[in-house]
């Protein structure tokens, strides 16, 4: 019998499933198996829908021989669609955020794929965003197709086929939760949507993150754009609401931090053998911070999105976790400077209110420098010598909004992070760092000033 494939796309999914020991051994009579995306050619899940996307659009004349195929993406289904692209004769340009890491980046140039680097902390609409350079692109670039894995519901369909089937068929029908990273939403959509139809009573049980709008909306019905502002995380998480994210599927939304993804990331290499990606390990800390909703005799289904080699010069770097603060130090850390009251809360402006009133502000209460949103989301930052300094060469930059003349946005770290190492982020360029502490939803600013009391 022949059993060699045709190309590399049909090797694309019946990934195997892992049983987690070592992690969940907190957790008698609970079985919790990893379903192993980083299997797929592509080493990640986003195999499985950018050929689904791709031959839709092909079926329906969107995608045409010879043709360019643009996709915003954080690398893994760039990845895919590229592998696609190479095998179905296409070109692919894609735009991806400054957030992503080098290994994803290069990997997708590895295919031959041209990828644009755009901001990450601006808004969807803005001219700048990934999504919108994308979208621009689209239009440009003549016989052209965008993927749009966020609202092209045949990322859905593609884990409603085949993801969703091959849980059941690999449980026996005994899984009884779903946990998984929410991004685009189609994983988590799909894949609920076909087990819940075998068995209602299965609990679908999304992952979040700070500074993601998913949790928030599922429990409210609000889209508060105050809970948007930047995090680390990769994969999971969004400043908008996908066409591809149904919360009617999604039972219950849990909020990992950057902190305890990425040494859950690290875990899972160090105690169970798993290279497996920073989603993999916000899933995994969530489906840890929700043990006490979990009994005896359940079957917990994490999915696993990609392959650990992607993050080497991030999560499994040392160096850059203690530059994030995210590697336990002894001695003084942030939250002591919070609890002392050395640190104050963070007050900012809105980027269209004029300067003269942040002149009052930072006079009024002493401030060398104060942050400054658009619609309560960070956006910039402004300190006394820099405004000194406009002030010098145009008096009447006082009638002027503050973002004319407003400088980058304060870093942000986790509470936790080690006095030693905020004393490094605090520069002549960078006069301040804010903290954020995710439990309280609370975000301080830690200056020059109140370093020096305590070094």
């Amino acid at each position: 019998m022949d059993t060699i494939a045709n190309n590399i796309l049909e090797v694309i999914g019946h990934t195997p499933m892992v049983r987690i020991n070592r992690i969940t051994h907190g957790m008698p009579g609970v079985t919790v198996a990893a379903k192993l995306e980083t299997f797929n050619p592509g080493n990640s899940i986003k195999d499985r829908m950018a050929v689904k996307m791709i031959e839709d659009a092909e079926r329906k004349g969107l995608l045409k021989p010879g043709g360019t195929i643009i996709e915003g993406t954080s690398g893994n289904t760039g990845m895919g669609l590229a592998i696609a692209a190479v095998v179905k004769g296409y070109k692919c340009v894609f735009t991806t955020t400054d957030k992503q890491s080098k290994e994803k980046i290069d990997a997708l140039k590895a295919f031959g794929a041209e990828v644009i680097i755009c901001p990450t902390n601006v808004d969807p609409e803005d001219p700048r965003s990934y999504y919108s350079v994308s979208s621009r692109l689209a239009e440009e670039i003549p016989n052209s197709w965008k993927a749009n894995q966020y609202d092209n519901l045949s990322n859905t369909a593609a884990h409603y086929e085949q993801t969703g089937p091959e849980i059941w068929e690999q449980t026996g029908g005994r899984v009884t939760h779903l946990v998984v990273g929410v991004g685009t939403g189609g994983t988590v959509t799909g894949v609920g949507r076909y087990l819940k139809e075998r068995n209602s009573k299965i609990k679908v049980w999304g992952i979040d993150t700070y500074g993601s709008v998913f949790k928030k909306f599922k429990e409210t019905g609000i889209f508060d754009k105050h809970e948007i502002y930047p995090y680390i995380t990769e994969g999971i998480g969004e400043d908008f609401l996908p066409r591809n994210v149904d919360f009617g599927i999604i039972d219950h939304f849990e909020k990992v931090t950057d902190k305890d993804a990425a040494l859950m990331t690290r875990r899972l290499a160090r105690e169970e053998g798993i290279f497996a990606g920073n989603s993999a390990g916000s899933a995994m800390a969530g489906l840890l911070q929700l043990r006490e909703h979990f009994h005896s005799g359940d079957f917990i289904v994490v999915i696993f999105h990609d392959h650990g080699s992607r993050y080497l010069g991030k999560m499994f770097n040392d160096d850059w976790m203690r530059e994030k603060g995210f590697l336990e130090k002894t001695g003084m850390a942030a939250h002591d400077l919070v609890a002392a009251g050395l640190s104050g809360e963070l007050f900012s402006l809105e980027c269209n209110e004029p300067v003269a009133q942040a002149i009052r502000v930072m006079s009024e209460h002493d401030f060398s420098q104060i942050s400054v949103t658009h619609d309560k989301r960070l956006v910039g930052s402004l300190n006394e010598a820099h405004l000194y300094q406009e002030l010098l060469k145009d008096p009447g930059v006082k009638n002027h909004p503050v973002e004319s003349i407003m400088q980058p946005a304060f870093p942000f770290v986790d509470v936790s992070t080690p006095v030693d190492l905020l004393a490094t982020m605090i520069t002549p360029g960078n006069p301040a760092v804010l903290v954020r502490d995710f439990k309280t939803e609370k975000t301080f600013i830690i200056t020059r000033s109140d370093l020096i009391r305590v070094l």
